[in-house]
Parts: structure tokens; C-alpha cells; sequence
């Protein structure tokens, strides 16, 4: 025999009747037919008996599935000799015939013999450019989720950028805070200024990193879901047999998109510039201060003995003049300063709102314009949870003050605010060369049954006779 006919002999013998391919761990029945494993547990695909033999369907009762190793030795050897041919596109890499189908349940393309095998019988099989289309709307539909799911992420990456800024922007201020005070105290307070130095910086490693990586896991979805669309609109521009090809990794993708939020993080801060022992020693300049009814807005409330203020539901019938606040709620203090330090506390309670601070003596109260050191007006103004000034941007509160600390150095243009109740430091305007008569300045804002209540002195320099 030539030995073309050979090689042709041993080719067909060590190809399986199923796949048209050669043998891959080869089984034989009781018939004495030999198939791959997988086919023809494929063909046998029923659960129970009995099995007909797919060459010449002998019945077998049950399954008897006998491994063949030197069929599958001689599989290998023609495998060797004659390497199967690439398989080209739109052809069925198993039977080597165009691919016409397409099977729903199990979304891969199939060719005509497929399309017959027992496996496919009671699947969704449909003509090419009829599953093409089908899909091709669903993908459109895709599409438009992703895209919605873009923007979203858009949205959220700006916002974690802008937050980045808005932390960075308090932590700046917070450390310029701890910078200023501690230079105000000299050389026995350094230690501790770089120990809260520190701790701000510890929370702005640890809190600033996952404000970074919230926006930076932004950026990678918004950059995956963009490639994804393209690849899809891509896609959608082929030919059905283009669209369908491993169509299913591409809907396997499309199902496990899911844009993830980003982190929400606490934006205020734990640590708080306090000084051991500086408002102890800030009351040696304490000095006793009393309400000035003639400075008093007709809708305040003042105690008997000056030292509380509330705003009431009805204007009084009070003289009008030069020295009284209207419309604006506020009433000066009756000390005037013009050199010197001087402390004073507030008891603020459980108030909503409420504004603190000095004034110079000559401004107009008779105007509704911005309290603003521009029209001679240095004030904290606290709003629920948070406080700010015309000076800077609020700050976020993480427990408001029940107690405020007011201290005044006229010749450093100095002003700064204190919780009583810890020590720290709630607000500090920034170095201002006073001049003229300044007065300290109350108003509630609001009305409320607990009233801004000036603290007594307990004696010390700085103390000023009640008069």
C-alpha cells in the first residue's frame, strides 16, 4: 500500500465520528465504536438508558465507557504528522462547516451539524441575522445604562476632587492655627506643638489617601465603562457574524459593570488646636463685663443685671438714637478698649446660632450691611454645626462649644475664640492693626429660650470694677 494511503488510513481511523477531529482521550462501547469522551457524553446527553451507538446505533443499557490509550496514542501520532489546518472565521471549528446558527441558551455560534446535534435539540436556535438583531437592541440598551453609568461617575470624580481641595484648603488652615498659637507661647510650649503638629498630620495621611483613591477609583471606572462603550459601539458596527463572535464574555462584562460610590468621609476634623493651661492663662486678663442697654436692639431682652441677652417675639417701644442697633440684633458691652488684653466668656448653650466678638465704637448701627472688619466689625457667627466669619470660610464643628472665650491684644492686633469647656481654639482673625475705641459686641441672631449669658469674673488682673 502507498504510503499516502497509509497516512490517509491513519488519519481517518484516529478521527472521531463525532467531532470530525481527531480523538481526545478516546472511550469505546460495547458495540466495539470508539468516540471522544466529551462527544459522546454529549450524544448520550439523556439521564437515563438506553444509548444507542451514534455509527450504528446498537442500544447499550447503560453506560460502558472503556478507556482506548492506544487509539489515543495513535491519535497523537496523526496529530503529529498532520496538524489540523487553522480554522478560518465563520467557519465551525469542530465540523469544519460554516457557521449559520446561533444557540441562546448557551450564546455561541453554531454550524449546521451542530445545529443537529442532540446537545442543541431543546435549545433556542435561531438564524444568524435573527439572534443578530435581537442582540444588537439589547446592546443599544446597554449602551445607554453605560453611558448614564459615565456620568454618574463623572459626577462623582469631580466631587472627590472637589473635596480633596476642600480638605486640603481646612487642613491648611487648621495647621496655620497650631502654627500661630504656639509661636504665641514661646519655647516651653514647642514640644507640644509639634506633638499636635503631628496628629494633624497623621489625620490628613489617614483621611486624605482614601479622598485621593475615592477619586482615583473614579477615574479607573470612568476610564473601564469608556473603553467598554467603545468596544460595544465598535461591536455594534460589525456584521452578525462580527457582533456575535464571543459575544458572550462581552454580555458577561456588560452584566458585571457596576459603578461603585465613592467612600463617604467625615469632613470634620478630630484634631483641634488646644494649648494645656491657655485659657487659665488667658483670664488673668479677665475682665467683668456688662451689657449696655443703650446700645441694645428693641427686639433684645436683657437681664436685670445686664449680663444675659435674648431676642423676644415683640418690639419694645424703646427712644431711638445714634447708640442703638436697629435693625441689626446686637448690643455692645458697656467696657471700651483702646490698648491692653483683655478676656471676657460667653455662656452660649445649647443655642442654634449666635454671634460673639468687638466692634469699633463709632460704627453705624443704624445700616443692614455686612458685619465685616471692613466696616469696623470682628465677629464669630455660629451657625448649628458649623461657624464662620466674613474673613474665611466655615468650619465644620465636631462637638459646638457650650462656653465661648472672647481674647483681645489691642497693641498685636490679636483677636481669637475659645471653647471654654476643652481649650481649643475655635477661630483667629488674622493679625489686624486695631485703632480707635473697640467695645465687645453680643447678638442671639435667633430667638430662643436660652440666652447669651456673660460669665463673672472671679477676680484677677486685668479686672475691671463693675460700675
Amino acid at each position: 500500500m502507498a504510503a499516502p494511503d497509509l497516512s490517509a488510513n491513519l488519519q481517518e481511523e484516529a478521527t472521531c465520528a463525532i467531532c470530525l477531529d481527531y480523538f481526545t482521550d478516546p472511550v469505546m462501547t460495547d458495540c466495539g465504536h470508539n468516540f471522544c469522551r466529551e462527544c459522546i457524553s454529549r450524544c448520550w446527553g439523556q439521564p437515563e438508558g438506553p444509548y444507542a451507538c451514534p455509527e450504528c446505533r446498537e442500544l447499550s443499557p447503560q453506560r460502558n465507557l472503556r478507556p482506548n490509550r492506544p487509539l489515543a496514542k495513535m491519535a497523537e501520532m496523526a496529530r503529529r504528522l498532520h496538524p489540523p489546518s487553522p480554522v478560518p472565521q465563520g467557519v465551525c471549528a469542530a465540523h469544519r462547516e460554516p457557521l449559520a446558527a446561533f444557540c441562546g441558551d448557551e450564546l455561541r455560534l453554531l454550524c449546521a451539524a451542530c445545529e443537529r446535534s442532540r446537545e442543541h435539540w431543546a435549545h433556542r436556535v435561531r438564524p444568524l441575522q435573527e439572534a443578530a438583531d435581537d442582540l444588537k437592541g439589547k446592546l443599544e440598551k446597554s449602551l445607554e445604562h453605560l453611558r448614564k453609568q459615565m456620568e454618574d461617575a463623572l459626577l462623582f470624580q469631580a466631587q472627590a476632587e472637589e473635596t480633596c481641595a476642600l480638605w486640603q484648603k481646612m487642613i491648611e488652615s487648621q495647621r496655620q492655627n497650631v502654627l500661630a498659637e504656639f509661636e504665641r507661647l514661646r519655647r516651653f510650649l514647642v514640644e507640644e506643638e509639634q506633638q499636635l503638629l503631628q496628629k494633624l498630620e497623621e489625620e490628613e495621611l489617614e483621611v486624605l489617601p482614601r479622598l485621593r483613591e475615592n477619586a482615583a477609583r473614579l477615574v479607573q471606572q470612568s476610564a473601564a465603562l469608556g473603553g467598554l462603550i467603545a468596544e460595544l459601539e465598535g461591536r455594534c458596527q460589525l456584521p452578525a457574524l462580527g457582533l456575535l463572535q464571543d459575544i458572550r464574555d462581552a454580555l458577561r462584562r456588560i452584566q458585571d459593570v457596576k459603578l461603585q460610590p465613592p467612600e463617604v468621609v467625615p469632613m470634620e476634623l478630630r484634631t483641634v488646636c488646644r494649648v494645656p493651661g491657655l485659657v487659665e492663662t488667658l483670664r488673668r486678663f479677665r475682665g467683668d463685663v456688662i451689657l449696655d442697654p443703650e446700645t441694645a436692639n428693641p427686639e433684645l431682652v436683657l437681664s436685670e443685671d445686664r449680663r444675659s441677652v435674648r431676642r423676644g417675639d415683640l418690639r419694645q417701644a424703646l427712644p431711638d438714637s445714634p447708640e442703638r442697633f436697629d435693625p441689626g440684633p446686637c448690643v455692645l458691652g458697656h467696657l471700651r478698649f483702646t490698648t491692653g488684653r483683655h478676656y471676657w466668656e460667653v455662656e452660649v448653650g445649647e443655642r442654634a446660632n449666635w454671634a460673639l466678638g468687638v466692634c469699633r465704637e463709632n460704627v453705624n448701627r443704624k445700616e443692614t450691611g455686612e458685619l465685616s472688619a471692613g466696616n469696623g466689625f470682628w465677629i464669630l457667627v455660629f451657625l448649628g454645626s458649623y461657624y464662620n466669619s466674613p474673613e474665611r470660610a466655615f468650619v465644620p464643628l465636631r462637638d459646638p462649644p457650650r462656653r465661648v472665650g472672647i481674647f483681645l491684644d489691642y497693641e498685636a492686633g490679636h483677636l481669637s475664640f475659645y471653647s471654654v469647656t476643652d481649650g481649643s481654639l475655635l477661630f483667629i482673625f488674622p493679625e489686624t492693626s486695631f485703632s480707635g475705641t473697640l467695645r465687645p459686641l453680643f447678638s442671639p441672631l435667633s430667638s430662643s429660650p436660652t440666652p447669651l449669658t456673660i460669665c463673672r469674673a472671679k477676680g484677677g488682673p486685668g479686672d475691671a470694677p463693675v460700675p
